[in-house]
């Protein structure tokens, strides 16, 4: 048979194989498979045949020859190849059984038939961009080839890369590197140098295309596991030869990154040459330069290429000798990549010697270099890339945070790399000078006056006040005005203003000029402070007083926060306010006073947001600067003892009466105050009245003083709460657990909750960093949660060593997180209680992790008993574990432990109200952190086999978290998928849609989402796997959509759908079903019998 005939036309046995040959490698089996396939088939037959085919750069040569010497050839154009699993598959099905069963020549032919069919009706094909030869890029990167054509009498490009390029190591076309895919590989230099096969091209073009990268900007595994949509067989379903296939045609041109170095944005916006990237894309672009490029182009600002060639000045000469393209290149090629730093910002030496798990990663081959661990993980965990960088400490100086919050940076490392100086021993600045903010602030105030002077400040009362102010001035009038300018704009309630000018000689003399409505108490010197404030104090009309400075500002409804706080509980005095200084650091968050009577203002020079500073809690005292008291106990105590006249000590003395009357004082972090500290008195006076009223003051409380802390800076923690503390917990999770989150954070958050509840005091310390902002975290949880939203794990020992016996209980959610911290806890574990821990495992991984290996074809786990032995193995540090079911906690015990609880999840029935005639379409609320999650599988799953199976009319709504890293472009112009993405407010969603689909595949623990889902009444269709983990009833409750079948989901989703009287039953099934096993008030005993074993046992 000659090149030209058609093999589809011979009858024998050899052309049938010929024709299986062709099929195959025409639509994507690949060499290796078309070459394996076709003999197998052969040997069925009892024929064996020998299979060759030969790559000659625009077409391949087909060679089959039976053992009775019958030979066929043909001849395949790379212009006829593509991606049709469709046309591959009836052949790849009958050599798997023939394997087994054999086959006859009828049987080969007629799957054939098959496939030729398929080859005829299947969609064109399309080649990946790597497959073909590329003369004029050849020729401009081989710039010599020209001159070597002529000599040798050559006037065909691609017939001298046949002949020559090929040996000489050449690359046929710009998106393949053949120099460093030898060198990256080196089992493939070897296959070249024994002739096994011509080139590293030829080897990824037949075979490597499967798990090797091709390009040193382009990392294959990276590409594919940032999205794991993007598997073998949906690639192949969407005429996709590879991840590499994928990105040139798709992903690069819609911003996807294939390098863990390669920055789109950068690129795009001409970063690498100054020149704009065009609609191809930025890697595109970046191709169609090299190598022909000068030695310090980059793609990102996380390679500083001019600092790379004069830091290590013999690279140069290796760039001019041609043995790399720039300096990006050798970076990213070379040999030794541990001896080279991407910039001064990061050391290879430190990072290694700083984090030994880092290290022992490199040994193991897992990173190229230290730089790439730190861009993947380490910047997210806030490791120092360098001795002199500390980027915990930089997100909190400047306009950092509100920089990262708004995605002006993609992450902190860039944000550093973009600000800061050029010498890597100087830092920026990260404090304001005080005296420059003092004056600034003065200033202002004085700007401020003739606004005042043309439109008077306004509290004349219009009924009964809900507060009384009492301000006491000596001169300062601008700063006086602006105390009151922030009142009454804070405020919009009727005050009592009383003010008291103890013989002011300034424009204060003209108050009722610029202040209207108060109440003005005016004497002819200076009668002190103390007694000022108790003369005001006989004419206050309010239930609540408000000492107030007069050299402050008030942050956003500071009053309105005081007033509700203070009327919150009988038993609370007094309510004081977070004060911070003009330079923008802490004067105080709540006061302590010492066993010696002195005082000190906690944090003081903190940054406000430190989480230590942010939590609601009884305090000693608060500074007198504002102090809202009830008026009742004021007039009761007498107001301030005149003992300390004329001031200092007065507040303190007031705050020490109340709590031995058995009231408490509150600090209050959302009363936020700006102030001018010593902005209106001398502070060298003012130190001298503290040094003899501190002596009054500790004559007169010896017995309160006596069980106060002592001063030391280590007693701080313990004594910044009045006593008697509450039981503390150290509550350890992946991240802060936000309710938007999902996956196992919603109950985290519960527990949380319920724990304050129950009188405990929590803090609450992520093993990795957040990367929400503060206001979200905030608002997530109660006021009284110390939120340690700037630690993570690497910070956990010195964190319990800094508050050595101050914890109760250490309760650690997951045990990955167990398994992690056990170093760190062994480590401390004369700083925590001994027989303190729980551990939550929120859900046993192992059947988990199984599914997900069977479903996705991916290695077979170990077998369950050593799964769950390997999972809980680090269990056996704590006292009591918690499991989330019945069906893990006998998980647990099979794996040898008895010290078990069950806690489940709170929710509380909310049902919409829509009918289900009112009602249509399907939702699916979850969040998605990455694209390899349990959610983002089932939602794939869902779009992809079950939703083509029902009514065109029926839509899908798409909600909830999504993570930094997901896309979804799989099926994003799909016109009956709606993506959401995060909503605030679920409920009107819950009361749009007729039901709720919980399509997961495998996953562990129970299904929040779907006990939220039936919580606002919309009835849920289910694998079997949620049904069991819920344990609700088939048709009662819920409905059940089988396992891993598409068909009967589609149906059930149908029934529900379409039957009113179906859908009632299980709504209120559902319902009932919550309220029996979900209520709050079993959540609270269940967790209070835990917390109080666990205490109840300990030594």
């Amino acid at each position: 048979m000659n090149a030209d005939s058609p093999p589809d036309t011979v009858h024998d046995l050899v052309g049938l194989l010929l024709g299986v040959a062709r099929l195959l490698l025409a639509n994507g089996a690949g060499t290796v498979v078309a070459e394996a396939t076709t003999r197998c088939l052969a040997h069925a037959c009892a024929q064996p045949a020998d299979v060759r085919m030969t790559y000659l750069v625009d077409h391949f040569r087909l060679d089959v020859q039976t053992g009775s010497g019958c030979r066929a050839q043909h001849i395949l154009s790379i212009d006829d190849m593509r991606v049709a699993p469709t046309v591959t598959a009836p052949i790849l099905a009958l050599a798997d059984r023939a394997t087994g069963t054999g086959c006859t020549e009828t049987d080969i032919r007629h799957a054939v038939t098959r496939a030729e069919q398929e080859e005829a009706t299947a969609v064109p094909g399309r080649r990946p961009a790597w497959y073909e030869f590329d003369p004029a890029w050849y020729l401009a990167a081989y710039p010599f080839v020209t001159e070597q054509m002529v000599f040798l009498d050559y006037d065909d490009v691609l017939s001298y890369f046949r002949d020559f390029g090929i040996g000489l190591g050449h690359s046929p076309n710009r998106f393949f590197d053949e120099a460093w895919y030898r060198a990256r590989y080196p089992d493939i230099a070897d296959a070249i140098a024994k002739d096994i096969v011509p080139s590293g091209f030829v080897h990824y073009l037949t075979t490597g295309f499967h798990e090797r990268s091709p390009h040193w900007l382009f990392d294959e595994f990276y590409y594919l596991e940032r999205d794991p949509s993007l598997s073998h067989a949906n690639l192949a379903a969407r005429g996709f030869r590879n991840g590499y296939d994928h990105y040139l045609a798709e992903g690069d041109r819609t911003g996807q990154t294939g390098h863990w170095l390669f920055d789109p944005a950068f690129v795009a916006d001409g970063g690498f040459d100054g020149v704009r990237a065009g609609a191809a894309g930025p890697f595109h672009h970046v191709m169609g330069r090299l190598p022909r490029v000068p030695p310090a182009v980059t793609v990102s600002i996380c390679f500083d290429a001019v600092w790379y060639l004069k830091t290590y000045p013999e690279i140069g000469a290796l760039i001019a000798a041609g043995d790399y393209s720039c300096a990006l290149h050798h970076f990213l090629a070379n040999p030794t990549p541990t001896f080279f730093c991407a910039g001064p910002w990061f050391s290879e030496e430190y990072y290694r010697v700083a984090h030994a798990d880092v290290d022992d990663a490199l040994e193991r081959g897992m990173f190229r270099s230290g730089y790439e661990h730190f861009l993947k993980y380490g910047q997210g965990e806030y490791r120092r890339p360098h001795e002199d960088v500390d980027l915990r400490a930089y997100q909190a100086s400047g306009s950092v945070r509100d920089d990262l919050e708004s995605g002006r940076y993609p992450d902190i490392f860039r944000h550093w790399l973009a600000t800061c100086p050029h010498d890597p021993s100087a830092t920026p600045a990260t404090r304001l000078d005080e005296d420059l903010t003092k004056t600034a602030f003065r200033q202002t105030a004085r700007d401020a006056m003739l606004l005042h002077a043309r439109e008077p400040i306004d509290f004349t009362p219009r009924g009964a006040p809900g507060v009384s102010v009492i301000v006491v001035v000596r001169n300062h009038f601008a700063l006086t005005l602006q105390a009151l300018a922030s009142v009454r704009a804070g405020w919009p309630g009727d005050i009592d203003l009383i003010v008291v000018d103890c013989g002011s000689k300034d424009e204060t003399i003209h108050f009722e000029r610029f202040v209207i409505g108060a109440r003005l108490i005016r004497f002819a010197r200076n009668i002190g402070y103390v007694d000022a404030c108790n003369a005001a104090l006989r004419h206050v009309a309010a239930p609540a007083t408000l000492f107030l400075n007069n050299d402050l500002t008030l942050g956003h409804q500071a009053i309105g926060r005081a007033l509700r706080r203070l009327t919150s509980a009988s038993d609370i005095g007094a309510v004081g306010a977070k004060l911070v200084r003009t330079n923008g650091a802490l004067q105080e968050a709540g006061s302590i006073i010492w066993r010696d009577g002195t005082t000190a203002g906690y944090l003081r020079d903190r940054d406000p947001t430190a989480p230590e500073a942010n939590f609601v809690r009884e305090v000693d005292y608060c500074s007198g600067a504002f102090l809202m008291v009830r008026s009742d106990i004021l007039r009761v105590m007498d107001g301030f003892d005149s003992a300390f006249s004329p001031a200092y000590y007065e507040e303190v003395d007031l705050c020490v009466r109340m709590r031995k009357a058995g009231y408490r004082i509150v600090y209050d972090p959302a009363i936020v105050v700006r102030h001018l500290e010593y902005g209106s008195s001398d502070s060298a006076f003012s130190h001298g009245l503290m040094r003899r009223n501190l002596r009054v003051f500790a004559g007169k409380h010896r017995d309160f003083l006596r069980y106060c802390y002592p001063r030391n800076d280590e007693n701080a923690v313990f004594a910044r709460a009045a006593r008697p503390a509450r039981r503390r917990i150290l509550y350890i999770e992946d991240r802060i657990p936000l309710r938007h989150l999902g996956s196992g954070y919603v109950r985290s958050n519960d527990i949380v909750r319920m724990m304050v509840e129950l009188g405990y005091h929590v803090t609450l310390f992520p093993v990795s960093p957040s990367d929400d902002g503060l206001a979200g975290i905030y608002r997530d949880f109660p006021d009284s949660v110390e939120i340690l939203h700037d630690r993570n794990i690497d910070m956990l020992a010195d964190f319990v060593r800094g508050r050595s016996r101050y914890y109760d209980l250490t309760w650690v959610g997951r045990t990955h997180n167990l398994d992690r911290l056990l170093p760190a806890l062994a480590a401390t574990s004369v700083d925590l209680p001994v027989d303190g821990f729980i551990l939550d495992t929120e859900c046993i991984a192992a059947p988990r992790t199984a599914a997900r290996a069977r479903l996705l074809g991916l290695p077979s786990p170990p077998p369950l008993p050593e799964a769950l032995a390997a999972e809980l193995a680090c269990a056996y540090f704590c006292q009591q574990l918690v499991t989330v079911n019945a069906h893990d906690a006998d998980l647990a015990r099979q794996a040898g432990f008895e010290n078990i609880s069950i806690l489940g999840h709170m929710i509380t029935p909310r049902p919409t109200m829509r009918r289900w005639v009112e009602r249509k379409d399907m939702l699916f609320l979850g969040a998605i952190h990455d694209m390899g999650s349990p959610n983002y599988d089932s939602l794939d799953w869902f779009v992809t086999h079950i939703l083509p199976l029902l009514p065109p009319a029926y839509h899908l709504s798409v909600a909830g978290h999504v993570g930094a890293t997901v896309h979804f472009t799989a099926f994003a112009g799909n016109s009956r998928v709606r993506l959401l993405g995060p909503v605030d407010d679920p409920a009107p969603l819950y009361d749009q849609h007729r039901v709720f689909i919980a399509p997961t595949r495998f996953a562990g623990g129970v299904p929040y989402k779907i006990h939220e889902a039936a919580s606002y009444g919309l009835p849920v269709v289910a694998t079997d796997l949620l049904c069991s983990q819920t344990g609700w009833t088939d048709g009662q409750d819920i409905l059940s959509g089988g396992t891993d079948d598409p068909r009967r989901f589609a149906e059930a989703i149908v029934a529900l759908h379409d039957d009113p009287a179906l859908w009632t039953t299980v709504r209120n099934g559902a319902l009932r079903r919550l309220m029996q096993e979900n209520s709050p008030d079993s959540y609270r005993a269940s967790l209070a019998d835990i917390l109080n074993g666990v205490l109840a046992q300990m030594r």
